[in-house]
């Protein structure tokens, strides 16, 4: 089954701008013409555009996703190489994650403070707002 660029675009929800970057950049292969010239899409196609925008969501370059691509096209002599790409970048997303549930905690606790402080604000004016060992007095 071939699947047009406009099915793609609406079904994989994916711009054909992106489409056509994707494919100058060497990254999604063999995409078929029809008699007309026009981009046509394989189930394979659009199973490996899917990895591809998996790749690119958690924040791999179009370089390495190339070189995945190359290493995968080169067969299985390159099985280990790329799950070791693979390993890397889950590791990187990993770190990436941590990153962000550490500052996800500290806003957490600032909203916290202000809860805990918000009625001593509003009924006294000079309530000096605590948060992270500062000591702020709020004017109105």
């Amino acid at each position: 089954m071939v699947y047009t660029m406009n099915y793609v675009i609406e079904n994989v929800n994916i711009s054909a701008k992106t489409l056509r970057f994707y494919e100058e950049q060497g990254i999604l292969p063999n995409i078929s013409r029809d008699e007309k010239g026009r981009r046509v899409y394989t189930e394979q196609n659009i199973d490996w555009l899917a990895f591809i925008r998996c790749l690119r969501e958690t924040g791999m370059s179009i370089a390495k996703i190339k070189e995945y691509k190359e290493l995968f096209e080169a067969g299985n002599s390159t099985f280990l190489e790329r799950e070791e790409m693979l390993k890397i970048h889950k590791l990187e997303i990993q770190k990436h994650i941590e990153e962000e549930l550490k500052h996800l905690e500290e806003i957490n606790y600032k909203l916290a403070m202000y809860d805990l402080q918000k009625e001593d604000i509003k009924n006294n004016p000079d309530h000096v707002f605590k948060c992270h060992g500062m000591e702020v007095n709020i004017v109105n």
